[in-house]
């Protein structure tokens, strides 16, 4: 995009503010480059590394990326063959240790997606062994340290001893020959030491002058007496500088070996402080991600231009593309229609920069080819010809660039010139660019374009409010609602006569009489609206939280009517456990009368099935109650015969009537028990009617009988074959659906026996055992057909 127009959006204060969030030269450097770019693709992919550092930062708040250095220019000098200095070789020393901690710090954020960033850190080669090896010879301080070689070792020891040696005979002169010396101390000069001599005495000490003082007075001599050490030391001092040399070299040699780690390594650090340091720029604006579009499609609520202070700053909503193309801004002087114009163009450039933008979470922004911007500052009355023509210039380069995929951002479109002219060229400019399909808003004085946004389709009218209580601007954009000159307003409040301003409006045409009404009403209308608004938004809020106030204590009242209903369970349950207790209580108790009374096996059976019977049904209770009492009040009278089911209410057990032997008084049969029962006891439940497909049950007659139940144990086992063949066909004449054979436990032979007849039977369609309540093991129920 054009430098000018990035100088003009002041775009590049952005880059002034993201260079200094860098935390090294080679993040400053990338940042001091950055561009916007029109690739989609390549858009989306900064979003996404600055939405990954900003969640890093979120979360972590602070990302180690000190102890980095741009090192490129020496490893540059290493592969060529120069010899790198101490300094040079602790910087890679650091960068290398720098960019393993980074590393170290990325692979720990196992909690946190962030692909691209780990992407980066994965290229980074934890260089060990050359790391310890600069640091095995070179301090923190930039020295040669003498664990660097033996050699180096040695000759710091001699140079150490020769030093003392001169410093001890120097030393001794001082006090012997002091009244010959200027001062008693012994110093250096030419890297040899020296003793400051008085002129008179020179002969007197003797050896080598190595300077004078500025009066001549004063000689730095260098006595004879050490002249040969101090020539040893010179030599020791010369053996260490090669010494040293010889091992800087050797760094630098084994720094050329990895020299493709090296850059690899640096790009990477260059790459992750970049992003970084954009996510930190978002931070501190509190600024989100867009959602970037291909569509010319501009939507930020609470967007705040960037570069005015955070308590300053006013912030707007903004929207372009969708229902219009262009937006024309009216409103007074100094009332932020600049700001707001810059604000959409500096936010555009942002994020087509991979950087995040002051405004609210899901602002949407588009990815332009590119962005022209005609917006000049000048606020002075005296604009000329010059002004006019310098701002065509730039529109008439504008005109011959804007494609379909621009977004165009014009301030005082068609200002300097007559207001007439300037109006209808300001029309045809904004045609123009919404007929190529462009996206443009402008800022102007002129009426005419208000009335222009309402009638030409896809142009959308815009405003910035202007408080007449208080005579300033509110720095707020309305979309939708023109602005007005508030000239007269402004005047009375300032003091002129009202008689002026009533001439004045009478000066004014219908026309702009009518517009000026329009948006007044307009005003009235958004306010109300605003107003409105608010309190839906109340009542909304007011009626999600009685809503969930409604749910919480819904919940509340199921989860305790499931407590009471897990309560009930648990009492009916422990009542069937109690009754099922004392029930093998007596059932214990009748085992032993048995044993002594000689009861035979199937009155166990039965007695037993009767207490199981009657284990209470807690859960139905009171229906059975009800059904039982309506059941008695309306069959209890009714005259029973001999062959009728009936239910024997003492025990609670069914039973068929076998004959009445009293006026109140009926023999029944219950199971294989015959008893006697008063008619009050009974219930009538259902009356067998005559079977005439079936004569043979009738030539038997109707005083013909047989048992449900055939007792065969004790019998031989092909006696109690016999009887059961016999049984089956008495049974089948009867018309029983189901018999009950009672074989008892035993061997098991007989049980076996009476199921192998059963399979042969063509009238038994199953044989099964007992159930608890039917005798278990010790009796075989066959079904009938």
């Amino acid at each position: 995009m054009d430098e000018r127009i990035l100088e003009v959006l002041e775009f590049d204060k952005m880059i002034a503010e993201l260079v200094e969030q860098s935390a090294s030269s080679l993040g400053k450097s990338k940042s001091q480059r950055l561009k916007p770019s029109a690739d989609f693709d390549q858009v989306v992919r900064w979003q996404q590394e600055t939405d990954e550092a900003h969640h890093i930062l979120r979360l972590k708040e602070r990302v180690p990326l000190g102890g980095i250095f741009d090192i490129r220019a020496s490893i540059q000098r290493a592969v060529i063959g120069g010899m790198l200095n101490a300094n040079e070789c602790l910087e890679i020393a650091s960068t290398i240790y720098g960019g393993k901690q980074l590393k170290h710090f990325i692979e720990k954020l196992e909690e946190i997606d962030a692909p691209i960033i780990t992407s980066f850190a994965n290229e980074i080669v934890p260089l060990n062994e050359l790391e310890r090896e600069i640091k095995s010879c070179i301090d923190d301080d930039g020295n040669i340290m003498d664990a660097a070689s033996e050699t180096l070792r040695s000759l710091r020891a001699k140079i150490r001893t020769s030093e003392n040696r001169v410093r001890d005979r120097l030393e001794e002169m001082t006090k012997t020959k002091s009244n010959m010396l200027s001062d008693a101390i012994v110093t250096i000069r030419n890297d040899r030491y020296v003793l400051p001599v008085k002129q008179e005495y020179r002969g007197s000490i003797g050896g080598i002058v190595h300077d004078q003082s500025s009066s001549g007075q004063t000689l730095f001599m260098e006595p004879q007496s050490v002249v040969e050490v101090n020539n040893n030391l010179q030599a020791a001092r010369v053996e260490e500088k090669q010494e040293i040399e010889r091992i800087l070299r050797v760094l630098t040699e084994r720094i050329a070996s990895d020299e493709m780690f090296l850059r690899q390594n640096v790009n990477a650090l260059a790459e992750m402080d970049f992003i970084f340091a954009r996510a930190k720029l978002a931070q501190g604006m509190r600024a989100s991600r867009p959602s970037m579009n291909q569509d010319g499609y501009i939507k930020m609520e609470q967007a705040r231009h960037p570069l005015i202070p955070a308590d300053e700053v006013v912030p707007n909503d903004v929207e372009l593309g969708g229902d219009f193309a262009a937006i024309v801004i009216t409103g007074p002087n100094t009332g932020g229609k600049t700001v707001a114009l810059k604000m959409v163009g500096l936010c555009t450039l942002m994020a087509q920069s991979g950087l995040q933008v002051p405004a609210l979470d899901g602002c949407e922004l588009a990815v332009f080819s590119n962005v022209f911007a005609d917006i000049g500052d000048e606020q002075s009355i005296e604009q000329s010809l010059s002004t006019f023509s310098s701002h065509m210039t730039n529109i008439v380069d504008i005109m011959e660039s804007f494609d379909h995929q621009s977004l165009l951002l014009f301030d005082e479109l068609g200002a300097g010139t007559d207001p007439q002219e300037g109006a209808a060229l300001a029309m045809s400019i904004i045609d123009h660019v919404m007929d190529v399909g462009a996206r443009v808003i402008a800022t102007t004085h002129y009426p005419e374009l208000k009335a222009y946004g309402y009638n030409r389709a896809g142009v959308s009218n815009a405003s910035v409010e202007f408080d007449i209580d208080s005579l300033k601007p509110t720095y707020r954009l309305l979309i939708g609602v023109p602005g007005r000159s508030n000239a007269f307003e402004i005047s009375q409040r300032l003091g002129l006569q009202e008689k002026i301003t009533e001439q004045a409006k009478e000066h004014m045409d219908t026309d702009s009489s009518n517009v000026e009404n329009m948006i007044a009403s307009l005003e009235d209308s958004r306010r109300k609206a605003e107003q409105d608004y608010e309190e839906a938004e109340r009542v909304l809020t007011e009626a999600e939280e009685l809503r969930n106030d409604l749910r919480k204590k819904w919940k509340q009242f199921e989860d305790q009517r499931e407590k009471l209903y897990q309560k009930a369970e648990e009492k009916a349950e422990k009542a069937i456990t109690n009754a099922r207790d004392e029930a093998e209580a007596i059932v214990s108790e009748l085992r032993n009368m048995k044993e002594q009374a000689d009861w035979k096996e199937h009155e166990w059976i039965e007695a037993r099935k009767k207490l199981q019977d009657a284990q209470p049904d807690l859960t139905k209770k009171e229906d059975h109650s009800q059904s039982q009492s309506s059941t008695v009040d309306t069959e209890q009278a009714k005259p029973l015969q001999s062959g009728d089911e009936v239910k024997l209410l003492t025990l609670d057990q069914k039973g068929t009537v076998i004959d009445q032997t009293g006026k109140d008084e009926f023999e029944i049969q219950v199971g294989i028990m015959k008893m006697k029962a008063k008619r009050k006891d009974l219930l009538f439940l259902r009356r067998e009617e005559p079977v005439i497909e079936k004569p043979l049950a009738t030539v038997r007659g109707s005083q013909y009988h047989v048992k449900p139940e055939l007792d065969v144990r004790g019998e031989r086992y092909e006696d109690a074959l016999q009887q059961l063949e016999k049984y089956i066909d008495d049974a089948l004449l009867a018309g029983y659906s189901k018999v009950s054979i009672i074989h008892g436990k035993g061997t098991g032979a007989l049980r076996k026996g009476v199921k192998q007849f059963a399979r042969k039977h063509s009238k038994i369609r199953e044989a099964r055992d007992g159930g608890m309540n039917e005798g278990g093991l010790g009796v075989t129920v066959l079904e009938l057909s």
